[in-house]
C-alpha cells in the first residue's frame, strides 16, 4: 500500500526527469553563460533543470491534443509558469532532504544508473556509453550523478511523508454497501385504455389558460427577413450544352471505372523449397491434408496468406491462366514466385462488368453539364460583383444577370432552399441591417448575395393564429394528467396478491439493479426513485407520454465476499488512501516552501523563454 502511494504522488520526482533532458532542449546556446534561474534555500534552480521540465510538459501537452504545440501556445496554457512552479517544489525537497541530512549511497546511485537503457549496451551498463551520452546532453557525470543522488534522497523524504497514511476500510466498506447494493423491481404501464372516463375535449377556457400558463412552449425565434439573389449550377446546368464526342472522352478517360475485368480473391502459400511445395500439393491431392491445415503447419494464419482480390495482369502468365480457369475451393500449383514456390488456392470470382456509353451517358452528360454550369457562373463573377460595387440593388441583379430573386425568414431552424447551405446560414447570421450586398460563393460553386430587410424578435403568436396547436397540446396534458391520476389510484391499492392481469397490466421484473445500472425505456431518474422507495412500496413515475408504476420487491445488501466487490472495495480504498496521502503530501510541500527562502530572477526566465519563442 505504501509503495503505490509513494509511487503515485512522487512520479514527477524520480529519475524519469532527468532522462526527458536526454531528448530535450538540451541547456545550450539558449541564455549564454547563464545557468541559474534562482534558488531555494541552499539549492540552485538551474536553467537545464527548468527546461527539461518545461519540455516534458509542452509533450504532454502535444499528446494530449494529438499535434505539436509550439512554446507560444504552451505559455497561452500557462505551461511555463507551471514548469518553474514544479522545478521550485522539487528544489524544495531537494533542499529539505539536505538539511534533515537525507543522502543516497554510491551504491545506490551506481544501481539507479545502470538500470538506465541509454547507459546499456548488450553486455548490460557501459561506462563510455554512458559518458558519450552525457556528453551529448551537455551534462558531465558529476552534475549527473549529482541529480540522481538528489532524487534518491527526495524520494526517500517522500516515502516517509506518506508512509504513515491509514487505510480506508471503514470509507471503503460504505461506498461498496452504497454502489453494490441491489433492488427487484416491478414496473407497470398505465396506458390510455385503462382509464375510466375519457378526456374531455377542450374548452375555450381551458384553451386560454393554457395559453397564458405555458407561453414559453409557443415562443417563436428571432427570424431574420433576407432578400437574397443567387444562382447555383443546377439552375442552369440544363442550358448548357455538352456533345457526344465530350461524353465519349470523359467515358474513356474513365474506362476503368466503367469497365472493370474479372478479379478473383486468392490466398498464396509460398514454401521456400520447390519439393516441398510439390509434397504439399500432393497431399492436398490426395486428401491427406487441407489448404487450411497446410497454412497451419507453416506457423501462419489465413490472414498472413490472404492477398486480397487480383486482376488476371497481376499475375504471372501461366499462374494466372490456372488461378482464373480454377472454381471457387480450387488449389492451383505450386508456381514459382519470388518468395518460393507457392500454392494458390481461389476463394471466390468477382465476375466482369461493364457499364457501356450509353449506360453511363446521362451521368456523364449531368456531370459535364454541371462543370460548364460553373465555369459559366465563375466567369460571370467578376461582372456581377462590378455591378454590386456600382450601386446595382438585389432587384437589378435579377433583371441584369441569370441569379434568381428571393426571401426567406430565416431562423437557425430553417434548412430549406438556400438555407441548406452552410455558406447561407454563416452570412445570413452575420448580416447586419445597411450592409452593402456581396456576391459569395456557396459550395457546389453557385453565388449569392443577401440584404438584411428586418428583425422579427422572438416572439408568442396571437392565440388565433396557433389555437390548434395550444389545443392539441392542452389535450396531450389533460390525457396526462389522467394517466397519473389513474396510476396513483391502482397504485394506492397495488399489494402483492393484485391481479395485474385483471387489471389489463402485464409486470416489467427488472432484478438486481444498482445505483449504476441502466434500464432501457425508463424516465430520467428512474434509479433515484427506485432507491427512495422502502420493500412494498410503491409510487407513480411521469413517463412524459404515459405514466409508470414502480414497485420495490426486495432489496440485496452488498456481498463483500464476492469477488468484483472485494475489488471494488480494494480500488476504492486505493483511491481514499491515495488521496489522503497527496493531500497530506501537498501540505507538507506548502508548509516547507514557506519556510524555505526562495529566490527567482524573473529577467532570467523572461530571458530564457525569449530564445524558445
Amino acid at each position: 500500500m505504501a509503495q503505490k502511494k509513494k509511487t503515485k504522488i512522487g512520479a514527477w520526482i524520480i529519475v524519469g526527469v532527468v532522462l526527458v533532458g536526454l531528448a530535450g532542449f538540451g541547456t545550450g546556446g539558449l541564455t549564454g553563460n547563464i545557468r541559474t534561474l534562482g534558488t531555494v534555500g541552499d539549492k540552485d534552480i538551474t536553467v537545464a533543470a527548468y527546461q527539461r521540465n518545461l519540455d516534458q510538459q509542452i509533450r504532454a501537452l502535444s499528446a494530449q491534443f494529438g499535434t505539436q504545440i509550439s512554446f507560444q501556445q504552451a505559455q497561452a496554457f500557462g505551461i511555463d509558469r507551471q514548469a518553474l512552479s514544479q522545478v521550485v517544489q522539487t528544489r524544495t525537497l531537494d533542499n529539505e532532504a539536505a538539511r534533515m541530512g537525507i543522502s543516497a549511497g554510491d551504491l545506490a546511485v551506481f544501481d539507479r544508473i545502470s538500470a538506465i537503457g541509454a547507459f546499456q549496451s548488450a553486455g548490460g551498463f557501459n561506462r563510455d556509453t554512458y559518458r558519450l551520452v552525457l556528453q551529448q546532453s551537455g551534462q558531465s557525470e558529476s552534475e549527473f550523478e549529482a541529480e540522481i543522488r538528489e532524487d534518491l534522497a527526495r524520494t526517500l523524504l517522500q516515502a516517509a511523508i506518506v508512509s504513515g497514511v491509514p487505510g480506508a476500510a471503514a470509507s471503503a466498506d460504505a461506498l461498496v454497501r452504497y454502489v453494490a447494493e441491489a433492488r427487484d423491481v416491478t414496473v407497470l404501464r398505465v396506458s390510455a385504455d385503462m382509464l375510466t372516463a375519457p378526456v374531455p375535449g377542450a374548452t375555450d377556457a381551458d384553451i386560454t389558460a393554457f395559453y397564458e400558463a405555458n407561453g414559453d412552449e409557443f415562443l417563436l425565434p428571432e427570424a431574420r427577413e433576407i432578400t437574397y439573389a443567387w444562382m447555383t449550377p443546377a439552375m442552369i446546368q440544363d442550358q448548357m450544352e455538352v456533345t457526344d464526342l465530350a461524353i465519349e472522352t470523359l467515358y474513356q478517360d474513365r474506362i476503368a471505372d466503367f469497365v472493370q475485368p474479372e478479379r478473383r480473391l486468392v490466398e498464396r502459400l509460398n514454401y521456400a523449397d520447390p519439393a516441398a511445395a510439390q509434397l504439399a500439393g500432393g497431399r492436398l491431392a490426395s486428401g491427406d491434408a487441407t489448404f487450411d491445415a497446410l497454412v497451419t503447419e507453416r506457423g501462419l494464419t489465413l490472414a498472413d496468406v490472404d492477398m486480397g482480390d487480383l486482376g488476371r495482369d497481376e499475375l504471372p502468365a501461366n499462374t494466372a491462366d490456372a488461378v482464373f480457369t480454377a472454381t471457387p475451393g480450387d488449389v492451383v500449383g505450386p508456381f514459382p514466385t519470388s518468395l518460393g514456390a507457392a500454392l494458390f488456392r481461389v476463394n471466390a470470382v468477382l465476375n466482369a462488368q461493364e457499364v457501356t456509353l450509353d449506360e453511363a451517358s446521362d451521368d456523364l452528360r449531368a456531370e459535364l453539364a454541371a462543370e460548364a454550369a460553373r465555369s459559366v457562373i465563375n466567369d460571370d463573377f467578376d461582372r456581377i460583383t462590378d455591378l454590386l460595387a456600382g450601386g446595382a440593388t438585389l432587384e437589378d441583379l435579377a433583371e441584369r444577370t441569370d441569379l434568381v430573386l428571393g426571401q426567406i425568414s430565416w431562423t437557425p431552424d430553417v434548412t430549406d432552399g438556400i438555407a441548406a447551405y452552410d455558406n447561407f446560414r454563416a452570412a445570413a447570421e452575420a448580416l447586419s441591417e445597411g450592409a452593402f450586398p456581396a456576391l459569395e460563393v456557396l459550395s457546389d460553386g453557385g453565388v449569392f448575395a443577401l440584404r438584411l430587410d428586418s428583425v422579427t424578435p422572438a416572439r408568442v403568436p396571437p392565440l388565433q393564429d396557433i389555437r390548434a396547436d395550444v389545443a392539441a397540446r392542452w389535450q396531450l396534458q389533460a390525457q396526462q394528467d389522467a394517466l397519473l391520476a389513474r396510476a396513483a389510484e391502482i397504485a394506492a391499492d397495488l399489494t402483492a396478491d393484485t391481479d395485474l392481469a385483471a387489471l389489463g397490466m402485464t409486470p416489467r421484473v427488472e432484478s438486481n439493479l444498482t445505483r449504476r445500472s441502466f434500464v432501457e425505456g425508463m424516465p430520467e431518474g428512474f434509479n433515484d426513485a427506485v432507491f427512495a422507495l422502502a420493500p412494498g412500496e410503491a409510487r407513480v413515475e411521469d413517463a412524459g407520454n404515459g405514466a409508470l408504476i414502480v414497485r420495490l420487491d426486495a432489496i440485496t445488501d452488498a456481498d463483500p465476499t464476492a469477488t468484483d466487490q472485494a475489488a471494488q472495495r480494494a480500488s476504492i480504498s486505493d483511491s481514499i488512501a491515495a488521496g489522503i496521502a497527496q493531500d497530506l503530501f501537498d501540505a507538507y510541500v506548502q508548509a516547507v516552501q514557506q519556510a524555505t527562502r526562495i529566490t527567482i530572477n524573473q529577467a532570467t526566465v523572461d530571458a530564457v523563454n525569449a530564445q524558445l519563442q
